[in-house]
């Protein structure tokens, strides 16, 4: 997930208009960032209102308490991660080429989306406070998790349609192979304390497309 400068900045580098709508981009940017960084319980709006380069009440005028802005901020962030991800997946359309290969493109685009620097973030943030605030899953899987892989299964759809996969059911196919590309990420970059080098990336692609084209391939078995 690409960060998002907290000091409500226009794309040319240019300080924003406190009265536009990249205001509220910059607050909820700088919101993840804090929130992240400190925790939901230590994260101090004076904190997140001074790096966002906004007055403290501008927080409340957008976003009413905190509670709130944390919720904001976890979905912006989803969406870009969704954007991401969805980027990635949209490559297996249209499939002329190689099957394999483009399987491992994509695996490998998807891993790198999961290894970005603010999705480990993301997640991290999840974890340390889904006991207090359990909605937040409901939020990160439904701005998120689930489009991607209802985006997946329609890509594999396509694929079985197209003969170059077996015949199934869809939705098992994308569930599957996002297990296989990303099962094993947590514990090999320790909650994104690690930085797995691209080499690493591409390898655990390639070993997730080729188990998932045993079961998955055409007569059970990989393309040559």
């Amino acid at each position: 997930m690409n960060a998002i400068s907290g000091g409500g900045r226009t794309a040319g580098g240019r300080p924003g208009s406190r009265g536009r709508p990249d205001k509220r981009e910059a607050i909820l940017g700088t919101a993840f960032t804090v929130f992240a960084r400190e925790g939901y319980a230590q994260a101090a709006l004076d904190v997140i209102a001074a790096e966002a380069q906004v007055a403290k009440h501008t927080i409340y005028n957008h976003f009413g308490d905190k509670q709130t802005l944390l919720r904001a901020a976890l979905a912006a962030e989803a969406d870009h991660a969704l954007a991401k991800n969805l980027a990635a997946v949209d490559r297996l359309r249209d499939l002329h080429g190689d099957l394999r290969a483009a399987l491992e493109d994509v695996g490998h685009r998807l891993i790198q989306c999961f290894c970005d620097e603010r999705g480990w973030a993301l997640r991290r943030l999840l974890y340390a406070e889904i006991n207090q605030f359990p909605d937040l899953l409901d939020i990160i899987q439904g701005r998120a998790a689930n489009p991607v892989t209802e985006a997946l299964a329609d890509r594999l759809a396509r694929l079985t349609l197209a003969g170059k996969l077996r015949a199934g059911d869809p939705s098992a196919a994308a569930e599957q192979l996002a297990a296989l590309l990303t099962g094993s990420l947590e514990a090999r970059a320790r909650f994104g304390t690690r930085v797995l080098s691209d080499d690493e990336m591409r390898a655990v692609a390639r070993a997730a497309v080729d188990t998932f084209l045993h079961a998955f391939g055409p007569q059970g078995a990989p393309p040559a």
